[in-house]
């Protein structure tokens, strides 16, 4: 009679050197698509996507005016929404103020030309002839 040797099974164990691999990829490739956004700028606020202009300069000033024209007509001073009468009281109590006081434009890139030469408009006839458009 022949014996049939006993095995000896080994234990089960897990092997977590590639576990370790693959979570280290999964956190550096995380690392590398995050982006990184500080406070919400006046564009996501005022919901309004920038023109790109590919000779644009910084449009950024110490103290400014900031309005904005969105597609739909709307306008906002200093981030604010108002009508096109109360836009215009603004400009002339900003005028009023200072005369050289500079204004920041963001319009969106799909708001119509009408909605900003307004704006123009109301600016130059009440003095305000430092008028930048902002873009990306």
């Amino acid at each position: 009679m022949s014996v049939i040797p006993e095995r000896r099974r080994r234990k089960p164990e897990i092997n977590i050197v590639p576990l370790i691999d693959v979570l280290t990829m999964l956190i550096f490739f995380l690392i590398i698509t995050m982006q990184f956004r500080s406070q919400q700028s006046k564009q996501q606020v005022l919901n309004i996507v920038l023109p790109k202009v590919e000779t644009a300069g910084q449009s950024k000033f110490d103290e400014q005016v900031e309005i904005g024209v969105g597609t739909k007509g709307e306008f906002w001073f200093n981030g604010s929404l108002v009508a096109e009468k109360q836009l215009e009281a603004a400009i002339v109590t900003a005028a009023g103020i200072r005369k050289d006081i500079p204004v920041l434009l963001l319009a969106d890139e799909n708001s119509l030309l009408k909605n900003v030469t307004i704006v123009m408009d109301l600016c130059r006839k009440h003095g305000l002839e430092k008028i930048r458009l902002q873009s990306r």
